[in-house]
């Protein structure tokens, strides 16, 4: 959650296999990923190989535009048109670093941002109990204003249905609500004009407060929320049956994050503040609570998780101020817990991250590689693999409380973009999953909106109202 993690200790594993890494702080030379996950992103973002030969010189240098559409009107390929890796190939190079649009702008902090499944919706969650879905192809219309019911502090989370007709919202609270977007009003007061039926995920009658959730998850299907908890707890609701289906004392703290590894709904994953990623198999619980795996490399708490779809690997930011990359293949099968590795203590929400800290690294890490520029204070900031569509996943980007949004180049390491807007955190940002669109939310109240230029010329910076920086907790 967004406190400290007030145990963090070293850990010793049981079996454990450490990967080549790219550890990167600011003035770092990168290091190549040597893993087969290199490879696959090659595959998915690399032109066919007769028209890779069609450059002269280097061949690491990307083929351009131009030679790619000769390319494919002449057949190099033997497929008359673009793969999906061809495609790719053309569309990462054009990244979202324009000048930011303000999409909109409200008196609260922005928490939540998220592109539905086919692009064509937005979601943004507001501190004071708002929430907003925007018709992206009516121009940013708002299409459903929600006023939430039942908030504590902050919207933490939302998530949409794959059919992208219901909204399910969190708060800190073990009650979840889900709203109907597609119906006909805009405007949606909890209860007053429309139903915002609660979902209870406590499975006692500790209060309504007993615990709160700070992610949650749609299934693929859309049968299930998977939802991360401050009681240390992962629970699952079965949407059909309209009940909670498990509960897994899943950490020794507050889980920030979990989330489906792939359409099966068969792997979960989650990260905690007690500085551990976990693998959770639902078809072989030996004992309950008994995780498949574990993951070591964090030596402060996890914020967020987010998976590559694959049922292999996902990436994790971390209070350590790093974003690291994880092959559930190397997991351990147990983890004791023994020792510390920093003994003063530190307050992720109102202060810095300690300078002596930044070179300390985890002595059993198991991750693949690590990922650092950017900043993780103040909040639960988040991480994302870029869209599989027109990127092939070869970036990884996040926000920062900084105030920017930082892209990474997943093999190489490389910090390619920082995009520099907004006037405070920024705790979420969201890749179009067809266009170079990016969409970041910040605790200055603005939802702003990064595309690719489309020329050499760049605009001048839009003139906005300055407010002053509060402190939140």
């Amino acid at each position: 959650m967004d406190t400290f993690g007030k145990h963090t200790n070293a850990c010793d594993t049981g079996s454990a296999s450490t990967g080549l890494h790219a550890n990167l702080g600011l003035n770092e030379k990168p290091n190549h990923l040597d893993h087969e996950i290199a490879q696959l992103t090659k595959l998915m973002s690399g032109p066919h190989e007769r028209l890779s030969r069609m450059v002269t010189g280097n061949s690491m240098l990307p083929v351009s535009p131009v030679k790619m559409l000769a390319g494919r009107e002449f057949n190099y390929s033997g497929r008359g048109r673009f793969s999906s890796a061809d495609r790719c190939h053309v569309l990462s190079r054009y990244l979202p670093i324009g000048s930011a649009l303000t999409v909109d702008q409200m008196d609260s902090c922005a928490y939540v941002s998220q592109f539905s499944a086919d692009g064509s919706l937005f979601v943004a969650g507001f501190q004071e109990s708002r929430i907003r879905v925007y018709n992206v192809d009516a121009g940013w219309k708002v299409q459903k204003d929600i006023q939430a019911r039942s908030l504590r502090w902050t919207i933490t989370d939302t998530t949409l249905s794959p059919d992208q007709r219901f909204l399910v919202y969190a708060s800190i609270s073990p009650v979840v609500h889900i709203v109907n977007i597609g119906s006909a009003a805009t405007e949606s007061l909890a209860n007053i004009t429309e139903i915002h039926e609660g979902l209870v995920f406590s499975d006692d009658d500790d209060g309504e407060y007993s615990f709160g959730i700070f992610s949650v998850k749609f299934s693929t299907d859309g049968r299930e929320l998977v939802a991360a908890c401050s009681d240390g707890s992962i629970y699952v609701y079965d949407l059909e049956a309209n009940k909670l289906t498990l509960r897994i004392p899943a950490h020794t703290s507050d889980v920030n994050a979990v989330c489906f590894a792939d359409e099966s709904g068969h792997l979960i994953y989650s990260g905690s503040d007690d500085n551990l990623c976990k693998v959770w198999d639902r078809r072989c619980f030996a004992t309950k609570g008994q995780a498949a795996g574990v993951l070591m490399g964090h030596i402060e708490g996890i914020t967020f998780i987010d998976s590559r779809g694959d049922g292999r690997y996902f990436i994790s930011n971390g209070k350590d101020q790093a974003i690291k990359l994880w092959d559930i293949r190397k997991m351990s099968s147990n983890v004791t817990c023994n020792s510390r590795l920093r003994d003063h203590h530190w307050d992720y929400r109102w202060m810095d991250y300690p300078t002596e800290a930044r070179n300390l690294r985890h002595p059993n890490d198991q991750s693949l590689a690590t990922y650092r520029g950017h900043e993780v204070l103040r909040t639960l900031i988040r991480c994302y693999f870029s869209p599989a569509y027109s990127t092939g996943q070869k970036y990884i980007y996040t926000g920062s409380s900084d105030s920017s949004v930082y892209i990474y180049d997943l093999v190489s390491g490389t910090q390619v973009a920082r995009l520099k807007y907004h006037e405070d955190t920024v705790r979420d940002c969201s890749w179009h999953p067809f266009y170079p669109t990016i969409v970041s939310s910040s605790w200055d109240g603005n939802i702003a909106k990064w595309e690719f230029q489309g020329n050499d010329k760049t605009p001048a910076p839009l003139r906005r109202s300055r407010r002053r920086r509060r402190q939140f907790y």
